[in-house]
Parts: structure tokens; sequence; C-alpha cells
């Protein structure tokens, strides 16, 4: 991830059931012999990592993350590891400080909090060893647009209502949700081959409530609600998620998969 508002890595780590769901079904895509170097690029709280390094058996992570409230939850979830994992707090939009090249990169739900996709792309060709394989997902053109939709138009009222300066310079932060025509192009001239990208629905059903808005806060709004004093925020968060038609995220996932060229 890059850096931005501060994580609350506990409540996320708690909450983030589908990203976990996901992020195993993304690593089951990733061909491993058991000794690899995989960089896991964003690694948030660890839950996917974690199972991760139960299939490298005599492999090494590196746990990279731009937050260290993410890296320092990561660190008591893995704990049991002992030296096979390494946490790096590093920004993906800049040079990774990665000494000898990976064989694999692992990244799950964390591109779309990266501006610069052609930055981010160099970047990780930039430490991949010839042949490693690149396989990741994360946000996609579409993604929880009816959740925006909700906040611009909270956001809006709330401006015309109260003169909301937090709220005047744009709701919905700055999330990358890239399509995956443009997301093959930055691969190809980032160095990579073998490059497929393709779009799945996740539609994702929360417990409406408390559940549903703690998850908002924590995860779609977060960039949004960090302008906002805590009382500010959970009515903020609370007009959202009554502005939605139900309480159902419309996840659209981007899905790569690469190979850095020679």
């Amino acid at each position: 991830m890059t850096r931005g508002p501060e994580w609350d890595a506990r409540t996320y780590d708690r909450i983030a059931d589908p990203m976990h769901r996901w992020g195993v079904a993304v690593l089951d895509r990733l061909p491993l012999r058991g000794d690899e170097r995989v960089l896991d690029a964003g690694c948030g709280s660890g839950r996917v990592t974690e199972a991760l390094l139960e299939r490298l058996r005599g492999g090494h992570v590196i746990a990279l993350d731009a937050s260290l409230a993410m890296l320092d939850e990561a660190r008591q979830r893995l704990a049991r590891f002992g030296d096979r994992v390494t946490f790096v707090e590093a920004d993906l939009m800049s040079p990774l400080p990665i000494g000898d090249p990976v064989d694999a990169v692992l990244s799950t739900a964390t591109f779309h909090w990266v501006p610069d996709h052609d930055a981010l792309f160099r970047n990780l060709a930039a430490v991949m060893a010839v042949g490693a394989r690149l396989v990741a997902q994360c946000g996609g053109v579409g993604n929880i647009a009816r959740v925006q939709a909700a906040s611009d138009a909270v956001a809006l009222d709330w401006v015309a209502r109260n003169g909301d300066a937090a709220l005047d310079a744009g709701a919905r932060g700055h999330l990358n949700f890239a399509t995956p025509l443009a997301t093959a192009a930055r691969l190809d001239a980032a160095g990579f081959t073998h490059i497929e990208t393709w779009l799945t629905d996740e539609p994702t059903r929360l417990e409406a409530g408390d559940p549903l808005e703690t998850y908002l806060e924590t995860v779609c709004l977060r960039e949004i609600t960090a302008r906002l004093t805590p009382e500010r925020r959970r009515a903020f968060v609370h007009d959202v998620a009554r502005a939605l038609p139900e309480p159902i995220l419309d996840y659209v996932r981007l899905n790569v998969t690469a190979i850095r060229a020679g």
C-alpha cells in the first residue's frame, strides 16, 4: 500500500474476511516449489501472508507495506515463522529497498491504493528475477461504484447544508481502479510478458448496521473519514450506509498474472 491516512490495522484484521478469501484464491494461481523467495507487495495485517508462508516450507517471504500499523499487526500474526519472513516498510510508488531479486511477487487488495501504476510495475519489475511470476488482484474499473455514488451524494449534501470544508475537496479519495487493457499495456511497458488481465464481480453482502458501517469506515471510506472528527465520521458513515439500496458492496476485482521478461 502507499502512504496516506494510517490504518486501523486491528479492526481491518478482524473484518477482512472478503480480502482473505479472495487472497487465498489468488495464491492458488501462484505455482510454488516451496523454496522460493517471494515478495508480498502490500501484506496488510498478514492474513494472506500467513497462507503463503505455510506453502513455502523451505522458502522466504518479504512482507512489504507502507503502513507501520499493518506491519506491527503482521509481525504479531507471523511471529511463529521466525526468520523465514522479513518485514519491509516501503511505498510501492518508490524504488523498493530489496537486495537480491525475488522469485515471485504476490499482491492482493493493494494496487488500487497506488495512484501511479506505471511506477508501481516498474518498481516491482526492478526487484524481480528474469522469469519471476507476478500474481495479483486488486480493485478494478467499476469497483464499489454504488458505494462511491452514495458517498458522493452524502458529501454533496453535507457541503450544501453545512459548508463542510473537509468534504468540499471531493469524497472519493485517491483510489485507482484500472481497466484490464490499460493494466496489460503498463505491464508490457514495464518489462513483463505472458500477461493476462481480467475482471471478476465479487458482490459482498454484510450485516446491516454496525458490521457494515465499521467495514465502510475502516476500508472503503477511510481516506474520506480521516478528514473528519470521530463524531462526524460516525455520522457520515451512517448516512452513506443508509444511502445504499442494500448492504451489498459491489466489488469488482482486477486479476493479473505476468512473467518478468529477460
